[in-house]
């Protein structure tokens, strides 16, 4: 849960103008979920810790593919990453969404 919150804080941030929390969240959620993930092996759950883990790697991985932009053009590097951020936020919500109900993730 805790990880989820502070994904959770981290996407609404991405998306919202004007609200950016710390980088620093994304980055302790992640560690959380890497150190943890082991303890959830073998349940439900250990899907969840592999769907943020790799939810944060493909975000990470579209936000440099689509950082070109800016260079180019600021406005389409603005739509890129707005996108990059809203499918962020959707992957945070399903999974949480998810964990609230007690069902596994895809993998």
């Amino acid at each position: 849960m805790i990880s989820y919150l502070l994904h959770g804080i981290v996407a609404v941030g991405a998306v919202v103008p004007g609200f950016q929390p710390s980088v620093l969240l994304l980055i302790v959620a992640f560690f959380i979920d890497l150190f943890k993930k082991d303890d959830a092996r073998g349940t439900w759950q250990e899907s969840h810790f592999a769907w943020r883990i790799r939810s944060v790697l493909w975000a990470f991985g579209l936000y440099v593919i689509t950082s070109p932009l800016f260079l180019l053009l600021v406005v389409p590097g603005m739509v890129a990453w707005f996108i990059v951020s809203l499918w962020f936020l959707y992957r945070v919500v399903r999974g949480w969404l998810a964990l609230n109900d007690r069902r596994a993730m895809p993998t």
